[in-house]
């Protein structure tokens, strides 16, 4: 499975013979200061929720890829081909927001053997509900490890230990050239103190099953978005 971070809450997956673009943020320097996506395209885009510019701008991905909302999963898992199915736990933003908090989706899917959860745009502590869909099941978890105004970091904490992923990519956390309101890196770091620490210089991570550690690991990937200027 191959695993390539486009910034903030935006991924490239690859395996099982299907390309899977997750949360495509809205580009532009008015935006999320991030340039366009690259033109290679997808077969699908999962969006944690339809109405949220920063996780939702399928119009920015390039092609004709199918679009699925992982809130349309919640109740019935989405085939996404013959073997390969999506599974959307319900979750809602954080009550600290300007605005009414709406509803999103944690989503789960297995590509080439590993079972991969994206968090989504989840504000709160992860519940025992949703735990009972997680728990001892997640291979990767891609984690929203920017704070304010996704789960704290201290309930991040207590989910990863509760969900128990081999590998966390850390995701939705402020880098250069970003205009999205999110924490640094370093502060979900300094809580990681006791995971295997892996610092990629590119943006590019493939994983096997037999490659997973034995240790909990981060691994941190560089954004392949570069910022825009203006």
């Amino acid at each position: 499975m191959r695993l390539i971070w486009h910034g903030h809450a935006c991924f490239r997956l690859e395996g099982s013979g299907l390309s899977i673009v997750t949360d495509p943020y809205t580009p532009g320097p008015g935006s999320s200061g991030l340039p366009h996506l690259p033109d290679d395209p997808p077969d699908v885009v999962l969006l944690s929720s339809a109405g949220d510019e920063a996780h939702s701008c399928w119009q920015a991905v390039p092609g004709s890829p199918r679009v699925v909302n992982a809130l349309d999963a919640v109740d019935v898992p989405v085939r996404l081909s013959d073997i390969v199915e999506v599974i959307g736990i319900a979750a809602r933003e954080g009550n600290d927001r300007s605005d009414e908090p709406s509803p999103n989706a944690m989503y789960v899917l297995t590509l080439d053997e590993l079972t991969i959860c994206h968090m989504g745009d989840i504000g709160t502590p992860v519940s025992n509900e949703q735990l009972r869909v997680l728990a001892g099941r997640v291979d990767v978890l891609l984690a929203l490890a920017g704070g304010g105004l996704t789960i704290a970091l201290s309930d991040l904490d207590d989910a990863i230990e509760a969900i128990g992923p081999a590998v966390v990519v850390p995701m939705h956390y402020w880098f250069p050239g970003l205009r999205y309101q999110v924490g640094t890196l370093g502060d979900f770091l300094g809580r990681r103190r006791h995971d295997r620490l892996v610092e990629m210089d590119g943006s590019v991570v493939e994983l096997t099953r037999s490659s997973l550690p034995s240790d909990r690991t981060t691994i941190v990937l560089q954004p392949f978005s570069r910022s825009i200027e203006g």
